[in-house]
């Protein structure tokens, strides 16, 4: 009697894993579907409206080669990079977002927290202020995300690396990158001033190609380094013994993640300035989505970021239209009560023991 229910029992555990785990893949699937179909209209809408609007019908004619000149030069020319960068944008910080939050296991951990977004506006602003060309806002800021965040990593390292002082060291770091760019607001001549502050807040406005093309070509390279990595990244989740436990070679593999994860973030921050929020709430939202922890969320977690990004760029163009109001400008309207509620829950008492 005993071993038929054992027999029984080894049949039917298997069958319920499977269907669970079917069940949130199909979720996964849902999620990511729907960002996509959510992406591709606010794509439509980003480039059919504006200060000269173009039906939609002109705007798939103009998208298969068979539209007017002028509906050529507004979508192909101005709109369509603007819409596509801020996609890639949304995407590489909602990735990004998510390797802080799970490495350091800290909910509230984002590339603002750590330092690597200050650093990357401090070299922006200077780029702005101190009279270098335009060309080399880009290279600016992204030289100095990838620098500030070498130097959070080095700071933080004691024979290894905690997730605890590496937030402590990238709060500390932030607040002075912040200090040094106030500074130069201060100093720098009025108009540079106005153009930092735009950039500072975080814009697709004036978007073009030319920030589309290493956009992609960093991405390209991130987002298989990412997918390489999520082994390491689940382990990682489940605290520093118990990834040794599983053969995972802690600071290797958190040296790894932190360097993919800056590099996101800078990428995104040399196209289209300091976009606050979409890397802390993005992962959240694909999270309560899908259900799912740990590297599962990250296709999530980009197509949210994307689409976030593109929705909110969409809305800062036609809520004061004709003024067209920077996107980190909506995105922060959208993510400051969020993070609120997130303290809210987290300082909640729990009952029940």
């Amino acid at each position: 009697m005993t071993r038929s229910v054992e027999r029984t029992t080894s049949r039917r555990v298997p069958v319920r894993t499977r269907s669970f785990s079917r069940r949130l893949d199909v979720r996964l699937l849902v999620v990511c579907g729907g960002a996509v179909v959510i992406g591709i209209v606010a794509t439509a809408l980003s480039v059919s409206v504006g200060e000269f609007p173009i039906p939609l019908r002109d705007v798939a004619a103009t998208l298969v080669g068979a539209g007017t000149r002028t509906d050529e030069f507004i979508i192909v020319g101005l709109r369509l990079p603007r819409a596509l960068v801020g996609l890639g944008c949304g995407m590489a910080l909602g990735v990004s977002g998510l390797i802080f939050q799970t490495l350091v296991r800290n909910p509230l951990a984002a590339p603002d927290v750590i330092g690597v977004t200050g650093g990357a506006s401090l070299t922006g602003v200077a780029v702005l202020i101190l009279g270098a060309p335009p060309a080399l806002l880009p290279v600016g800021a992204f030289a100095g995300a990838v620098a500030s965040a070498t130097l959070v990593y080095a700071l933080a390292w004691r024979g290894g690396l905690s997730p605890y002082r590496l937030v402590l060291v990238g709060i500390a770091l932030a607040a002075a990158f912040a200090a040094g760019t106030s500074y130069l607001l201060v100093v720098g001549e009025l108009i540079d001033v106005q153009r930092a502050a735009v950039w500072l807040v975080g814009s697709l406005n004036g978007v073009t190609w030319e920030e589309f093309w290493p956009l992609v070509a960093g991405l390209v390279v991130l987002f298989p380094a990412t997918a390489a990595l999520t082994r390491a990244l689940d382990a990682l989740s489940l605290g520093e013994e118990s990834s040794v436990a599983l053969g995972v070679d802690v600071s290797r593999a958190r040296l790894a993640l932190v360097v993919v994860a800056a590099a996101l973030a800078a990428f995104a921050v040399a196209a289209a300035g300091p976009i606050g929020f979409v890397a802390f709430i993005a992962p959240h939202i694909a999270r309560r989505l899908t259900g799912l922890t740990g590297a599962a969320v990250l296709p999530a977690a980009a197509l949210v970021g994307g689409v976030l990004v593109m929705v909110c760029d969409l809305v800062a163009r036609v809520v004061l239209a004709p003024v067209e109001l920077p996107v980190g400008t909506v995105t922060a309207v959208v993510g400051a009560p969020f993070f609120l509620y997130l303290l809210h829950r987290a300082n909640r008492p729990v009952r029940g023991g």
